[in-house]
Formats: C-alpha cells, structure tokens, sequence
C-alpha cells in the first residue's frame, strides 16, 4: 500500500504537506471523535515518510510533533486570551509554546533512531515501538510532566481491543501495542518485502489484537457487593465570573440549592466550586450544605480552595462534610491536590512568569501539594479515592489511594478553555484511569464533561456540558488489583524497554550489517 505511493511521498513538495496533514487529523482519533482505528494509519503513516527521507527524521518528528500537539491543544489560546485576559501579542505565541516544548519528544525519539544500525524489520519493528514509548515516557514525568495526546489514549474506548492492555500496564503499554500496530502495518503493507517476510508482521498483529480483546475480556478486579448512587452537580459557572465577589452569594445559593434536589446516597461538588477560602466563610455556610444533605440521606464532598495548616498557603481541596461538626472545623477530613498545574496552580520561573501573571486575570496560581499519602474519604459505604483536575493524568500517582480504596472520583473545572475539546480529552484521560486501577470513575465537573465511568471504561452516564444540571446514576463498590496495581507503578516497564533497547544498541551494530532501506 504504501509502497506504492513512495515515488509521490518523498517528493519535497508533497512529502512536508502530508506530514503536516497527518498531524493535523490526530485530534480526532482522541475524544470526543474515538475513531481510535485512525491513529494506527496515521502514525504508519508518519513512520513511512521519515523512512522515505530518513536524513531529515529529527526534524520532520519534530514538526509533526509540532503540528500535532498544536492542533490538539489549541484550546492553551482560550484559557490565556479569552479566559485570562492576556493581549493576542503574548497569548499567540505562548499557545505555540507548550507544543513546542512537547514536541522535542518526538524528535529525540527519531534522533536516536537514527543511530541503530539494524535491519528494517528491526529497527522498524522493535526498536522504534520502543524508543516511542520510552520517550512518551519521558514527557509524562520531566519537568511535572504532561502526558496528554499520547497515543496510546486514541485507543482508550470499548471499542479498541487495545484498551485491553491499560489493566496489564497502564497507559504506556497501550502506546507500546499502538506503535508496535503501527510498524507492522507499515512492514505488512510494504509489497516490495517478500511475502514470507510479510507474513511475520501479519502473525503479530493478529497475536496483538487477540491478546488485547482477551485482557479487554478479563475481570482483573471484582464487586465488593456495595451499591450506592451518585450525583455529580455541575454548576456551569463562567470562569470569567467565578471569582467576583457579586457572584460569590449566587453561586453558594446555586449549589445549595442542587444539594437539596438530590437524595443520592453521595453528592460531589466540582473543584473549587465554592469560590471562596474555606476558613473564610461564615461557619453556618458549610453547615447549612452538611444538614441539607443528611437530611436528604446524602453524603457530601465539595470542592473548595482552604488555607494549610501553617497558615502561609493555601490548598486545592475536596472536603467531606459528612458527620460535619461546627466545633471541629480543624478536624474536617479532606483530599488536597498534590499533583499541580505549572503556570495554572504554581508559577515556575518566577523572574519570567510574574511579569506575565501581572497582565492576567488569573487568582489562586500559587498553590502548595497536599503530599502523595492521603487516605481514601469514606462516604457512606464507598471509600473514595479522590483526583482533582488534571490529577487523573497520572495513574502511577493513583495506585496506591486506589488500593485502598472502592471507587475513584476526580472534580475538575474544566471552564478554563470554553467548549473547546479540553474536557473531552480530559474525560478520555478518566476512562484510561478507570480501566487500569479496575473501578468506578465518577467526575464532577463545572462545565463539563461531568460522567460515570464504568471499571471497563464505559461511559454509563453523561452530563450535557455546558449546562446547569445534576447527573445521578448507580454505581457498584470494587475491590481487588488489576496487573498493572501490583506493579506498584509503570517503571518495570519502562525498565524492560530501556534495557532492551540498550542490548540491541551495544550489540547489534556488531553483529549486523545495514541493509538498503527498500529490501
């Protein structure tokens, strides 16, 4: 298939225009699209062209990287012009900022390709899966890390057998099994490889789609017999509004008044949603939400923002206001958010970003980590372990409250970026979350996209976002350990790739000699 084309593809006028275009169409295999049988195509795609001109593979990596992260994060531009405030002259080019950043990845990924000595089988089939993912890797940690449009969450859905591999590995091991899909289309579809050649390609990406369809098929963790239902309030609050004063009464009434609508066994509020410090606000305020909810039966999460305990900070927080007691205020047990936003939640480089925050409309940007051991909340009869924003980006950081744990819930507001794809990318990231810690997901969001995940990654319920409303469900307490919870983390294999890729670079190129790209 492609190999046919290969005489038009490397040609420079059509070979920077098709690299450009293959980028642009990634954001739709990621959600809200799901057309996760695309990416394979277009990163073989992607994989074919830098075979075909192999002397600019760094650099055309780095510009589909570019060109990809772009398009999928463009949503970076609401946030600081429309959202924030910052003038077109400095909220353009930061857009293009975090791409850029990002899409160094890719190029050192093809960078050290280029120093294999291998057959192409090899090299195309083994050693760039691996390289691919190490560096994918690599983007979710250094630096805080963001992990958004790895590939491996295009495959995040029921309807990808290779969803199959989050419980086995977490994330990175469905981007290992999506890149390796990748190269072997690219090796299976080449018709100037000997069939017997062909046929080895073949054979594995048959063994690749079964073993994903049978762990896809496989109940890693069970119910614990529990049920209770969930209502998840989403406010639809502007965030250009939510931090004035005027709206400070409307918005308590608001949710309060959702509060008193549902008689759902748990009721989560989203991040933040009261807009004020919790030892700011009048002590009957909080009272009023808990006696509201047990008199409806409920238990009661809420997202607010409160002071640490040293008085010198401040924290992103979900408190439980169930069995809440005006005299002990101190005592209210709650999750704080550990894992912060750069430049949202904490400013980096302060001698650079300060005279930037000056020009913007952005409050709270100076958080403290609530710490990485924090106990699961009980309420009512689910031990929650809780997530706040993009918190849920990051399993590894996840296993050990999930653990303990029988349901997992993330608040988020996502009204940083309007009705832009940011929260459907970000509702894919909960599936993933879900399927690999094997148990419920519930998200409570302000604008959106609030939701009921299934531990299959099912989305069971779904809010309409953007719009005022309640979303109640059913959901089922699960216990047990999925493969990759037992691992403790993602670094065993990590470990695997990095020592396999560094036998077949010391030995190899000894070994072997290069063969012409097109044999």
């Amino acid at each position: 298939m492609f190999s046919k084309l290969d005489k038009y593809w490397q040609h420079p006028a059509l070979y920077w225009p098709l690299l450009i275009l293959f980028a642009a169409a990634t954001p739709f295999t990621f959600a809200p699209y799901y057309h996760f049988w695309l990416m394979p195509l277009i990163f073989g795609a992607f994989v074919r062209l830098i075979e075909l001109r192999p002397r600019f593979a760094a650099s055309s990596a780095y510009l589909f990287g570019l060109t990809a992260y772009t398009a999928q994060f463009y949503w970076i531009h609401t946030a600081l012009h429309d959202v924030s405030g910052l003038p077109d002259l400095y909220a353009v080019p930061l857009t293009f900022l975090l791409p850029a950043y990002l899409a160094l990845y890719p190029a050192l990924c093809f960078w050290l390709w280029k120093k294999f000595i291998l057959p192409r089988g090899i090299k195309i089939g083994l050693v760039l899966p691996i390289l691919w993912t190490l560096t994918e890797f690599a983007r979710e940690r250094f630096l805080t890390g963001f992990g958004w449009g790895a590939i491996g969450y295009s495959q995040i859905t029921p309807d990808s057998p290779l969803a199959g591999f989050a419980p086995l590995g977490g994330i990175h091991m469905v981007t290992l099994a999506t890149a390796f899909l990748s190269v072997w289309l690219v090796l299976a579809s080449d018709n100037t490889t000997r069939s017997g050649k062909r046929l080895l390609p073949i054979i594995l990406i048959a063994a690749l789609l079964a073993a994903g369809y049978t762990a896809q098929q496989t109940n890693f963790t069970r119910p614990d017999g529990s049920r209770s239902t969930v209502a998840l309030l989403q406010g639809n609050i502007a965030q250009t509004i939510k931090w004035r004063e005027d709206q400070v009464i409307p918005t308590i009434q608001k949710y309060y008044e959702q509060v008193g609508k549902t008689t759902a066994d748990i009721v989560i509020l989203p991040e933040t949603a009261i807009p004020v410090m919790r030892q700011n606000l009048p002590e009957n305020i909080l009272a009023q939400f808990a006696e509201q909810a047990q008199n409806n039966g409920s238990a009661l999460a809420v997202g607010i923002s409160q002071y640490t305990s040293d008085g010198n900070g401040y924290e992103n927080a979900v408190i439980n206001l169930t069995g809440y007691q005006e005299n002990n205020q101190d005592g209210i047990p709650y999750y704080a958010k550990n894992h912060l936003v750069p430049f949202g939640e904490y400013k980096p480089l302060l001698f650079l970003t300060t005279p930037l925050y000056k020009m913007m409309d952005m409050p709270l940007s100076d958080f403290r980590k609530g710490g990485g051991k924090q106990s699961a909340l009980m309420m009512k009869n689910q031990k929650i372990a809780f997530n706040i924003c993009y918190e849920d980006g990051f399993g590894d950081e996840l296993i050990a409250a999930a653990k303990d744990a029988t349901l997992l819930a993330n608040a988020s507001n996502m009204a940083w970026y309007g009705k832009s794809n940011a929260m459907y990318q970000h509702l894919q990231q909960s599936q993933a979350r879900a399927m690999e810690l094997g148990r419920y997901m519930v998200r409570a969001t302000n604008t959106g996209a609030t939701a009921i995940i299934s531990p299959k990654g099912n989305i069971i319920a779904q809010a309409q976002p953007d719009t005022e409303t309640v979303l109640e469900g059913h959901i089922k307490g699960y216990v047990g350990e999925t493969p990759y919870m037992k691992t403790g983390s993602s670094w065993w294999l990590m470990g695997i790739l990095a020592l396999a890729a560094l036998i077949l670079f010391i030995v190899f190129p000894f070994r072997l000699k290069p063969r012409p790209l097109w044999r």
